[in-house]
């Protein structure tokens, strides 16, 4: 199997999913207790992760196909 950025990038959003329901359900009479606050922050770095790695599978993909266009017009 190989470990294309695309498969990482959607667990990222998921897990991202994940620990923001975990901070909603964690709220109890305040939003500002630590548990809220770190599923929060783990959720927030999961998300930035996720897009980053979006972006760079779509440089991959664009990388290749100016490749693949410059390899087929030298033959």
């Amino acid at each position: 199997m190989k470990n294309i950025p695309l498969t990482r990038g959607f667990i990222y959003i998921i897990m991202g999913i994940l620990f923001t329901y975990l901070a909603i359900q964690s709220v109890e009479d305040t939003v500002w207790n630590f548990s809220t606050i770190l599923f929060s922050l783990v959720a927030a770095f999961d998300f930035r992760f996720a897009f980053r790695i979006f972006a760079l599978h779509y440089k991959i993909k664009k990388m290749q196909q100016h490749y693949k266009k410059r390899n087929d017009s030298s033959k």
